[in-house]
């Protein structure tokens, strides 16, 4: 389920970020190790979170996903390990929040650049989604969500 979408600016917001390129269907086994590693190091350095976990998407093919996984930070992050500096950018963008088990975001993504398409906008590369929901303690999937940003050109 999406929310009617909103268009916004959004300011650019340095983050402690892991690249990850890997195989679609291994996403299960891999992110979380990487969103564990990320908030290690900032609360290791008292810099974080100051925001919740995203996923930056630089390429989504097929088989593929390339992107980075991290977390907004208050201060500068000394690289450790596979973390590294980076931001979520300023951009024009459309933001929904879907609300549903993460294994449905390919279609929740289907779903909301169709809209964004039909109703005149034109997509730019690199969205992101921020994950505002903590499968830690939300125990029901079918309660999470998940805030999708798609930058416009």
């Amino acid at each position: 389920m999406l929310d009617h979408p909103i268009l916004l600016q959004t300011e650019a917001c340095p983050a402690a970020v892991i690249h990850v390129v890997m195989p679609r269907d291994q996403i299960g086994s891999v992110m979380g190790p990487a969103i564990a590693e990320v908030l290690e190091a900032v609360a290791s350095q008292g810099i974080g979170p100051v925001g919740p976990v995203f996923a930056h998407h630089s390429r989504i093919t097929p088989g593929i996903f390339d992107f980075e996984v991290g977390v907004p930070v208050s201060g500068p992050l000394l690289p450790v390990g596979r973390v590294r500096a980076g931001e979520l950018p300023g951009a024009t963008v459309l933001r929904t929040v879907y609300t549903g088990p993460y294994e449905e975001l390919g279609d929740a993504w289907r779903e909301f650049k169709d809209w964004v398409g039909r109703n005149g906008y034109e997509a730019a590369s690199h969205p992101w989604e921020t994950f505002l929901s903590d499968p830690g303690k939300d125990l029901d999937p079918s309660t999470y969500r998940t805030e999708l940003n798609c930058p416009l050109l």
